[in-house]
């Protein structure tokens, strides 16, 4: 068996060992490369057997043994909860090490140790109060596992090492300006009172003066909705009578001549219930002529020749019906325009019912903006007020218009909320389709910036606290 070295060798071999590890520390030239140097070369200075770099922004970004660790590993995620529990958790050293076991954690983590990790476990990070001293960020924390208990002269150890590799984790990272507390002290020197100056030339008198002045700049109120290019005047195509419709003869957006077929109605219903009502016709006039001729022998006969006189009007009268039903199952155009609907698949072998808006038809020029207001959002507009529609498809080219008319009420959105409608005439033509949407912003009158600012918090105020 070979004997132990001596101590002294020892000693020798373990400031070697530091020394290397400082070395290549300050020749470190990123982060990632001081992250691997920790979690994997440090186990020559205090041996452990797990090893992680941990920080609260990035979460675990080094393993030991690991080149690249995956943040969704169920390892991974447990080494992030256990140190977001040691980082809230008081720290008892003020050199920043931290020896713990299983016990230390909640029920929760600690069931989960012995599958990830040995007997004793340290937590290295920086003193309490060191990261205020420092204009970066704290440096990221280790977390070190192993068999046996930590020695003071591997806690020593670590706290060196630590030491140089804070030092050089620091150099790595970029200049940044001191914190807030730094920012609000220059500012409480600026604003504080000069006996040196009288009251009107004092910083914070100018700078109150200055705020004031700009909370009362006049703005114009404006709101923001959305909204949608649509036809200003269509002509309404509806259902002329209940049936099934059985065929479109034009497709959405297709240009159209006044008279043109639309779609048909399914004859077949219309032409049967006609036939039905044609023999019904022939039997009330065959019914009637066998009475006339009764009645020339039996004057009681005479009596019914006006009921069914007027029994064949009312048939008659219903064949007329259906026959005009027949003529009217084919839809026409009854304006020149481009046709606006769904998809005719979605119609054909649909019932529908007399009245029902089947399609519109719209002059290509005849266009104007739908403005959808929210109930929150609503102001006085006054008429002719500016309405802008930044389209989705082209933002950069706003489409303007002039408020023709509000509605009074809120009404019933397609999407199932209520607001105002408002309608906007184009204020010059453009190139742009009916049924592109967007977001209108709408003008109103003139007020002050500080009303345009705190106008919806105080109407949330008033409507939490009822006043």
């Amino acid at each position: 068996m070979s004997a132990s070295p001596h101590p002294a060798v020892r000693t020798v071999h373990t400031l070697a060992v530091l020394l290397d590890l400082s070395r290549r520390a300050r020749a470190a030239a990123t982060v990632r490369e001081l992250s691997f140097l920790a979690v994997n070369d440090a186990c020559q200075l205090a041996p452990f057997r797990q090893g992680a770099c941990w920080s609260d922004d990035v979460g675990v970004d080094a393993l030991s043994g690991v080149l690249q660790p995956e943040a969704n590993a169920p390892y991974v995620q447990w080494l992030d909860a256990v140190a977001r529990h040691l980082t809230s958790a008081p720290a008892t050293e003020t050199a920043g090490l931290r020896t713990f076991d299983r016990e230390a954690l909640p029920a929760a983590l600690a069931e989960e140790w012995q599958a990830w990790w040995p007997a004793h476990a340290l937590w290295v990070a920086d003193p309490p109060g060191a990261a205020a001293e420092q204009p970066q960020p704290a440096p990221p924390a280790w977390l070190l596992a192993k068999d046996g208990p930590w020695t003071e002269e591997e806690l020593r150890l670590l706290q060196e090492w630590r030491g140089v590799w804070c030092h050089a984790w620091r150099s790595l990272q970029p200049a940044r300006p001191r914190g807030v507390r730094a920012g609000w002290n220059r500012l409480r020197a600026h604003l504080a009172p000069r006996t040196d100056r009288p009251w009107w030339r004092q910083h914070r008198i100018a700078w109150s003066a200055a705020v004031l002045a700009l909370l009362c700049l006049p703005v114009r109120m404006s709101v923001m909705a959305p909204a949608e290019l649509v036809p200003a005047h269509p002509a309404v195509v509806r259902a002329p009578l209940d049936g099934v419709i059985a065929a479109f003869h034009v497709q959405p957006n297709a240009t159209v001549r006044t008279g043109q077929p639309l779609f048909d109605f399914d004859e077949a219903l219309i032409q049967g219930r006609a036939a039905v009502a044609r023999q019904a016709l022939l039997t009330a006039e065959t019914e009637y002529r066998q009475v006339a001729q009764q009645a020339l022998s039996d004057p009681k006969s005479k009596a019914q020749l006006a009921l069914l006189a007027g029994k064949i009007e009312e048939k008659r009268a219903e064949v007329d019906y259906l026959q005009e039903q027949g003529s009217r199952a084919r839809v026409l155009a009854p304006r020149d325009g481009v046709v606006i609907f769904d998809d005719p698949s979605e119609w054909i072998g649909r019932p529908v019912g007399t009245g029902e808006r089947i399609l519109r038809i719209a002059a290509p020029e005849d266009r104007e903006i739908e403005v959808w207001v929210p109930i929150a959002d609503a102001i006085a507009l006054p008429d002719g007020a500016a309405v802008k529609l930044y389209l989705n498809a082209s933002p950069l080219a706003p489409v303007s218009g002039e408020l023709r008319y509000m509605a009074h009420e809120a009404v019933a959105r397609p999407d199932g909320g209520h607001a105002y409608r408002l309608r906007a005439s184009l204020s010059a033509d453009t190139d742009h389709r009916v049924g592109l949407k967007g977001t209108a912003r709408v003008q109103g009158d003139w007020t002050v910036l500080i009303y345009w600012v705190l106008r919806r918090p105080l109407a949330s105020l008033r409507n939490s606290l009822g006043l």
